[in-house]
């Protein structure tokens, strides 16, 4: 039998950074604040996002298979907990965040990050309450230098 209070406690403790991906469908455009993201592949360059089935933003990604990560910086917990919640609950969270939209997929990406990527979707896995989703990096670029955000130092917990 799973020792459930291990098997948390465990799992919480695989570091995680925390990102704002960036989703759109036509006029539509969307974030949500993400720490399930790793890179996956050198050749290509492939990262592996995984977003919560029951999301209005799981939708716009598996319908139109681009995604923009946005990488946050270190004391911008503000910025990922304002991107936490339902865009159903609060209406458009880009509203008072400066951002433009991706070369590439035309995604949004936060001005004030350190920089992003911008992915196509090429793979998918629909497994749990979360769907893994495979990217190609077409698109990258920095902002500027700094220590990125990871979900320990903001005392939250995602997982387990």
């Amino acid at each position: 039998m799973l020792d459930e209070k291990a098997k948390k406690t465990m799992l919480r403790k695989i570091p995680h950074g925390l990102y704002i991906c960036g989703v759109k469908d036509g006029e539509n455009l969307n974030g949500f604040t993400v720490s399930w993201l790793m890179q996956s592949s050198f050749e290509p360059p492939l990262v592996v996002n995984c977003v919560k089935k029951d999301s209005g933003s799981h939708e716009m990604l598996k319908k139109n298979g681009v995604f923009s990560i946005s990488f946050l910086e270190e004391g911008q917990k503000d910025l990922a907990a304002k991107f936490f919640k339902p865009q159903s609950r609060v209406g458009n969270k880009f509203e008072d965040v400066e951002f433009y939209e991706g070369e590439k997929t035309g995604c949004p990406i936060i001005k004030d990050s350190l920089g992003y990527v911008e992915c196509q979707v090429v793979g998918s896995v629909e497994k749990g309450d979360h769907t893994v989703y495979v990217g190609e990096v077409i698109g990258a670029g920095i902002h500027r230098e700094g220590k990125a955000l990871n979900l320990e130092s903001t005392g939250w917990q995602y997982g387990g």
